[in-house]
């Protein structure tokens, strides 16, 4: 399988604290990579790493990637609270292509419609973004992740609170963009999002504990040890 992503020996973390220690994984080209593991496994630092956003302490990262990957971060208070409407915020991600400054072009605008059209927000374009619900607002920002029109998508647990239309919706339309060539990385809480995904990465305490299909690595075993769970009678 083509391999889109490559971690070889990485470490990374913060000042003064480590968080990811001796890293060696794949990230498949093409499918649906789910992250899990506990609060605290490193999830988010690993997914800054891939999208390159957080630089490592050790190791290499090999991307086979033709730009920038689309990285869509948990939910804002901030970003919430800035006079932006839906349309506004969905158009910011074509900046990476035609910079903040730059009117867009037509098929810029073409693709931040298409883009709001996917996760069924076209009706919400001229509302501020501070005045959506949870589920309205984590929708924009999976379309302003669309819009960039990235081959590698890195979402940090985007239906994380939902309620379960929207769950279906974005689950629907990221399925839909790994069938159209996109990459997709995402962490989750969810373990039955995790098992319908084409591979998995099972992190704990910065580590990695499996990785593959998640059938073959999300077994109950699995599960009871990373999450320190009662043994299973």
């Amino acid at each position: 399988m083509q391999r889109q992503v490559g971690l070889d020996g990485v470490s990374a973390g913060y000042a003064n604290r480590a968080v990811l220690d001796q890293l060696t994984l794949r990230i498949p080209a093409f499918t649906t990579t789910a992250v899990v593991g506990p609060n605290g496994s490193g999830k988010s630092t690993l997914l800054g790493v891939i999208a390159g956003v957080i630089r490592v302490t050790a190791g290499e990262v090999e991307r086979r990637t033709d730009g920038r990957a689309a990285y869509v971060t948990q939910r804002s208070r901030a970003a919430d609270a800035l006079p932006l409407t839906v349309r506004d915020t969905v158009a910011m991600g074509r900046w990476g292509a035609r910079g903040p400054w730059r009117r867009l072009s037509r098929r810029d605008l073409d693709v931040v419609e298409t883009s709001m059209r996917r996760l069924g927000i076209s009706s919400l374009a001229h509302r501020q973004l501070g005045e959506l619900s949870g589920g309205q607002r984590q929708r924009a920002l999976v379309a302003q992740g669309l819009a960039q029109e990235a081959d590698l998508l890195v979402l940090d647990e985007p239906t994380t609170g939902l309620d379960a239309t929207a769950q279906r919706l974005i689950a629907d339309v990221l399925a839909e963009v790994t069938e159209e060539g996109v990459t997709v990385v995402q962490a989750t809480h969810d373990l039955e999002v995790a098992r319908s995904a084409g591979h998995v990465l099972l992190l704990q305490e910065g580590r990695l504990r499996g990785q593959g299909d998640p059938r073959e690595v999300l077994t109950g075993d699995a599960i009871d040890e990373v999450w320190q769970l009662p043994r299973r009678e």
